[in-house]
């Protein structure tokens, strides 16, 4: 059961309706009904089968102005990479030492990871660890490559990744309520462009079946497409 908080601000969407993407997320931002700087949060269904693994959907996007919130990246590299990383801004740095640590404590204080190509094989040590979490590096996702200074300080800068869930949905945040309509527009923006440049060759149909838009806590509102 709701509280008579939510009950009393979802009574300002119109279930019925499809917004456009600047009255969503307005009303998005408006229907926040905590005291924290609430994210607001992209929810998309997709046209896709979820039980065929190439019609997964995954990928990275640079949001304009950010996610709101600083992750802690994690690379995993060689000796020759170590300093490359730390000046980019990660914040875990190490190759074989760092994995024999992870594996011996299953303890992962990040929210991402990038590697290089040479260290992927010695990974499989900890992919039990890293998989189920999604923190697995992965070329999709641009977190393998040999470009370390570059995929650490955009991950640090707000780039994203996104990947569908066992249902066939897409859920990100695009930035937080404080933002205000025009930045949080211009992350919506270029997280749908890169969404609708995702879709699985194997995919027939309509792949964008139905997008929300919601804060943290708040009621989904329905974008029209």
């Amino acid at each position: 059961m709701r509280g008579k908080r939510y009950q009393q601000i979802t009574k300002l969407v119109d279930h019925k309706k499809a917004y456009s993407p600047a009255e969503a997320i307005e009303l998005a931002a408006k229907t926040s009904g905590v005291k924290f700087d609430a994210s607001v949060e992209v929810h998309a269904r997709l046209g896709i089968d979820p039980t065929k693994g190439e019609q997964a959907v995954r990928g990275t996007v640079a949001l304009p102005h950010g996610a709101g919130k600083t992750l802690r990246v994690a690379a995993f590299v060689g000796a020759a990479k170590e300093t490359e990383a730390r000046e980019a801004g990660a914040d875990l740095v190490g190759g074989e030492e760092l994995i024999t640590e992870i594996a011996y404590s299953s303890k992962l204080n990040f929210d991402v990871a990038v590697a290089t190509p040479d260290i992927m094989p010695r990974l499989a040590k900890i992919a039990k660890i890293l998989g189920p979490k999604g923190l697995m590096p992965n070329p999709k996702t641009d977190t393998v490559g040999n470009d370390v200074r570059k995929m650490v300080s955009e991950l640090k800068k707000g780039k994203i990744a996104f990947k569908n869930d066992d249902s066939g949905n897409v859920h990100t945040a695009i930035g937080k309520v404080s933002f205000g309509p025009e930045k949080l527009l211009a992350n919506f923006k270029a997280f749908m462009d890169v969404l609708r440049k995702s879709k699985p060759v194997t995919s027939k149909g309509l792949f964008l079946k139905g997008v929300s838009v919601s804060s943290s806590m708040g009621p989904g509102i329905k974008v029209s497409l």
